[in-house]
């Protein structure tokens, strides 16, 4: 069985209408919006309120790990196009959201298995769905005689993105879903190799609950994202291959297995 699988679409609309080309599944990871966009600043929802240069401080803030005074800097930006209520900033954010689901969803190839990212917003996501996206989050479906778990978003972070579970829960909706042939979440387990990005130079959030269930389960493989450039992209951990399909937003084209 072939499948073709993406994460961290960030709004790669044009290249994911033909990501389930010649497979037998089509599997996305989540992160479907483009908030900031690190290699084209121009680009983005925060490109759009506040543009280019603000997005390249802003890129440049978070880069450094002044995540504080990109707070402030942002707050300032929504300040200066009259908005300073939060709740008022988040209608503003979600109807940017609401723009770039409406064409995602449309170019999203069907059928497909979907789970979310971190920077997703799942209360949106029925709104856009077609009859044949099904989702998944901290699910097991059997397909082949196979067992598939699925296990979205990210663990809480300085970034604060909209989809974010304290480490309890997660690892609660991961263990819940017992043992499984094949892992399909959004972000890595906890391992220096598959959790540094070498272009940011910092660590992503991986998980220490993925690790444990690794070692307690050993599925055959575990897929995942949200590292967009690891300094590993797979590595065994046991018996587990540990694989990052990488970041679709980057690379154009899915990640290719037959399982």
């Amino acid at each position: 069985m072939r499948l073709n699988i993406v994460s961290d679409v960030h709004g790669a609309t044009g290249a994911i209408a033909t990501a389930a080309q010649n497979c037998d599944v089509f599997i996305c990871l989540g992160d479907l919006i483009l908030f900031l966009d690190y290699d084209e600043p121009e680009h983005g929802i925060y490109a759009d309120l506040f543009g280019v240069d603000y997005a390249k401080t802003y890129i440049a803030l978070r880069t450094a790990n002044q995540f504080e005074q990109a707070r402030e800097f942002s707050t300032s930006a929504w300040r200066g196009i009259g908005v300073t209520d939060p709740e008022e900033r988040w209608i503003v954010l979600q109807q940017k959201v609401r723009e770039q689901y409406e064409v995602m969803f449309a170019a999203m190839p069907a059928p497909a298995l979907l789970t979310y990212g971190n920077v997703d917003v799942p209360a949106l996501w029925p709104d856009y769905l077609r009859p044949e996206h099904r989702v998944l989050d901290g699910e097991v479906i059997e397909i082949s005689g196979q067992r598939w778990g699925f296990l979205g978003g990210g663990l809480t972070s300085p970034m604060r993105t909209p989809y974010e579970l304290e480490p309890q829960e997660y690892w609660e909706k991961l263990f819940a879903m017992g043992p499984v042939d094949i892992l399909f979440t959004h972000i890595p387990p906890l391992h220096p190799l598959l959790n540094y990005d070498t272009v940011a130079r910092r660590f992503e959030i991986g998980s220490a609950a993925i690790t444990s269930y690794i070692e307690k389960y050993s599925p055959r493989y575990h897929f995942f994202g949200h590292v967009h450039q690891p300094q590993r992209s797979r590595l065994r951990m046991g018996t587990t291959e540990c694989i990052n399909v990488g970041h679709f937003h980057g690379r154009k084209t899915p990640f290719t297995i037959e399982v």
